[in-house]
């Protein structure tokens, strides 16, 4: 049974060393049997960021295989840094998209969310998955949305995170807040969504100490 690892990577150049074209060739090699890459790109370059890590995060990859290291050891070798954690995946919003490599057409937002002190596992988890879900469909123009929760880190030096976020917006939402939030023009009503979204993530801390790193996505299947 395949496992899911997401892993973040820093060094130079980061985008053309997760898109060179054998890297996936690689992959398949050491045993992954899907691969997703996410590079910040000219593509998403007017997007918000916020970053938390010193130094901010140069890609995300997420690997299935039912033997992570070697992977995991293999996009090692190409950069000056990872750090991955393996992951138990939810997907409210799961649309058909392509698996042959070529861009995904959104603006992917990936966010790494830390449970505030204080608030217990339990309650942080029900506070996000079962009542903030529904807010975040209903508030944002999302049509993918992936809920991964950390189970462990798989890198000794991997920083402290509970949860990573994958949202997929219109590529407008790059750009355009209505866009984004699906407001269709209307200041009220964005003003509505937003005022909501941010009640709502405050709930469980997601207002703060996160990264957000907006991405172009990538997907193989691999065989």
């Amino acid at each position: 049974m395949d496992t899911k690892a997401i892993a973040v990577v820093w060094g130079e150049d980061v985008s053309a060393v997760l898109r060179a074209a054998d890297l996936v060739e690689a992959c398949t090699a050491a045993g992954a049997r899907r691969l997703q890459v996410n590079v910040s790109d000219d593509a998403v370059a007017g997007a918000m960021r916020i970053d938390e890590l010193d130094p901010p995060i140069g890609g995300v990859v997420s690997v299935w295989a039912a033997d992570l290291p070697p992977v995991l050891d293999v996009l090692a070798g190409r950069v000056a840094r990872l750090a991955a954690w393996e992951v138990d995946e939810r997907a409210p919003l799961d649309p058909e998209l392509p698996a042959d490599g070529s861009r995904i057409a959104a603006l992917s937002n990936i966010a790494f969310l830390r449970r505030p002190d204080g608030l217990a596992r339990a309650d942080w988890l029900h506070r996000w998955l079962d009542e903030h879900t529904q807010v975040a469909i209903e508030t944002q123009a999302t049509f993918g949305y992936y809920q991964n929760i950390v189970g462990r880190p798989l890198t000794p030096d991997a920083p402290a995170v509970d949860a990573i976020v994958e949202e997929l917006f219109p590529m407008a939402a790059v750009s355009d807040v209505h866009a984004f939030y699906g407001s269709g023009g209307d200041q009220q009503e964005l003003e509505r969504r937003m005022t909501r979204m941010l009640e709502s993530v405050n709930r469980f801390g997601a207002d703060r100490n996160l990264d957000v790193v907006p991405t172009s996505r990538f997907d193989f299947v691999l065989e």
